[in-house]
């Protein structure tokens, strides 16, 4: 079973992608972190992102195991992920790896923003996760707070998500739609494992 969840920044897909693949037995990938990885490997190379030949080198050359580096969660490298995500060739360089994931073992959950449109478009299941801006800023506060690494006040976090939501959405290649068959969970006033029970109750209803 190939399980595909596709939404926003902090509107919760992770972790609920992350119980799914529990639940199920699955392997589970986070295809942000693939794009982190080709920011952060940018960032320290100090390579200019509308460099975009130098850039997809280093989405060619990814190695899957750093891929739990803590950089990959800072601020800087979310921002930069986002910028080079808008690079075709970035997006080309990625895509077999990903659907390689999706292919081998015995199923696999992926999230990302493209996953059901463009990566996994014959998933089994499709699952758009989303939750308002401001409730999605409130949420990346607070997590920041949490870690000690608030860097800016909420009104700054709330910015960075409407600018990234604005690349993600409107870029030229792949941008984050919800796929014509996917399930909306609506996290926004749910908690996540009430979001978690309607996307298992969905999919059970699936499997009749």
């Amino acid at each position: 079973m190939i399980i595909a969840v596709d939404g926003p920044a902090a509107a919760g897909k992770g972790t609920i992608s992350r119980k799914l693949a529990k639940h199920y037995g699955l392997d589970y990938l986070d295809t942000g972190s693939l794009y982190r990885a080709v920011g952060r490997d940018a960032i320290t190379a100090c390579i200019d992102p509308a460099d975009h030949s130098a850039v997809a080198d280093i989405a060619a050359k990814i190695d899957p195991s750093t891929l739990a580096d803590p950089a990959l969660r800072e601020q800087k490298t979310a921002d930069m992920a986002s910028v080079v995500a808008k690079i075709p060739r970035v997006r080309a360089a990625l895509l077999e790896y990903q659907r390689a994931f999706s292919q081998s073992g015995k199923g696999a959950v992926l999230d990302g923003r493209d996953i059901a449109t463009v990566i996994c478009p014959n998933a089994d299941v499709k699952l758009f996760v989303f939750a308002s801006a401001q409730e999605r800023a409130k949420r990346r506060y607070r997590e920041l707070l949490d870690a000690g690494t608030a860097s800016t006040d909420y009104e700054g976090v709330l910015a960075e998500i409407e600018q990234r939501d604005e690349r993600d959405m409107n870029r030229a290649e792949a941008p984050l739609k919800k796929a014509d068959a996917a399930y909306l969970i609506d996290t926004t006033n749910l908690s996540i494992e009430e979001s978690y029970r309607k996307a298992i109750l969905y999919i059970e209803n699936l499997k009749k």
